[in-house]
Formats: C-alpha cells, sequence, structure tokens
C-alpha cells in the first residue's frame, strides 16, 4: 500500500507526523513523502523534512495525506492543487488535516461536499466551495478530512480502523499511547475563553501578515 505524505513550505510539522506514526506502521504500507524537489521542506516553525519523491516522479498513491500550516502561497501558485487532481482518481483514500482541506478544495475535490479544518479558515473553505462541519472528523465519500494539527491523529486513527479493522487501530493507538489528557479545556474554538480566542487570533493575523510582507527567496 503506497501512502503518499505531502510537503510543502511552512506546513506544520505534526500534520505529517501524526498520521504517519499511525498509518507508517500499518500492513504493508510503503510511505512516500512527496514535493515539488528533492531539496528539505521547511515547515512552519523551522523543522526540515526530507521529500522521498517529487510530483513529477509520483503519479499514483492508494492514500493521500495533505497536511495544513500556512498554505496560501501553494495555493496560489497552483501545483499541489494541479498534483491532487491527478492523482485523487488513483486513490482509495484521500486525506487532509488542518488547513491542508484548503488544498483539496482548490483542487476541486471539496465541492458540495461536508469537509472539517483548523477553525481559522472555516471561511475560506466555504469560499472554496465546500460545505464546512466543526466535527474533528469528517469522512464524505472516499475523502476525509480533519480539524486542526492534532486532529491528524484521529483522522489517521479513523482511517486505520476503515482500512484494516479495529484490532489493527486499537493497536496502532496503544504503540503510540494515544490518550490524551490535556490540562486545560481549551482546544477548540467552541471551547476556548474569549480572550485566549482573541489573543490567539491576533497571533495568527500577526503572523499572516509577516509572511506576506516577507521579501521573496532568490
Amino acid at each position: 500500500m503506497d501512502i503518499a505524505f505531502v510537503l510543502y513550505p511552512d506546513m506544520t510539522a505534526l500534520d505529517v507526523v501524526g498520521p504517519y506514526d499511525v498509518l507508517g506502521h500499518g500492513p504493508g504500507v510503503t510511505p512516500h513523502f512527496v514535493a515539488a524537489a528533492l531539496d528539505p521542506v521547511r515547515c512552519d516553525a523551522g523543522m526540515l523534512l526530507a521529500p522521498t519523491t517529487t510530483f513529477a516522479e509520483l503519479d499514483r498513491a492508494d492514500v493521500i495525506v495533505v497536511p495544513g500550516g500556512k498554505p496560501f502561497d501553494v495555493l496560489a501558485e497552483g501545483t499541489v492543487a494541479e498534483w491532487l487532481r491527478k492523482v485523487h482518481p488513483t486513490a482509495t483514500w484521500t486525506t487532509s488535516v488542518c488547513t491542508g482541506s484548503t488544498l483539496l478544495a482548490a483542487a476541486g475535490l471539496l465541492a458540495g461536499r461536508r469537509a472539517t479544518t483548523h477553525w481559522a479558515v472555516r471561511d475560506l473553505l466555504a469560499s472554496l466551495g465546500a460545505e464546512v462541519s466543526a466535527d474533528r472528523v469528517v469522512r464524505e465519500g472516499s475523502v476525509i478530512t480533519a480539524a486542526g494539527v492534532s486532529a491528524g491523529i484521529d483522522m489517521a486513527l479513523t482511517l486505520a480502523g476503515i482500512m484494516w479493522g479495529d484490532d489493527v487501530a486499537q493497536g496502532l493507538q496503544l504503540a503510540i499511547e494515544y490518550d490524551p489528557r490535556p490540562p486545560y479545556d481549551s482546544g477548540s474554538l467552541e471551547k476556548a475563553p474569549a480572550e485566549v480566542v482573541a489573543a490567539v487570533q491576533a497571533m495568527m493575523l500577526s503572523d499572516f501578515s509577516a509572511d506576506q510582507n516577507k521579501p521573496a527567496e532568490v
């Protein structure tokens, strides 16, 4: 089973690493880390991930995992969406984590479908034609979307259960000891205190403005 994990600049590392640590240990899996080129890809917090293949080389996959992060330049540039349009028909499952759903939508894969995403880009996802849900994981046909960042692990376990059965999925959950008990209950827009929401919104807006104003690399 070939699983393609998409890499692009300013993606969030956990959006790939979380699902990989679940699905990558499944039976008969061959993981592929696919990007525009074979150069290391810098994530939004600075981690470097190494692609193993390129969009030009990989023309099929059984499962596709598209991470989120700051996909705005990639959305505008269009290479990931073009690759998704080409490879999605070959896949049994196409998935996204966090803002990665906007890339699925840009490829036309979410038109009229229910989908979830990071709470900060729900309006953007709706503008791209999806029917936005606040659920943590949404399955619509062969497409599964996850909400922000950590929800990618839930998505991967959901998919593992579908593909390999409950026993295997529960074993994978135990293997990574995924039994979250966070010290705070502010992990969703619906639960977080208003002042926390305002502070995080301001931080994200500042980060986005800084990215928009940074000089182009040459």
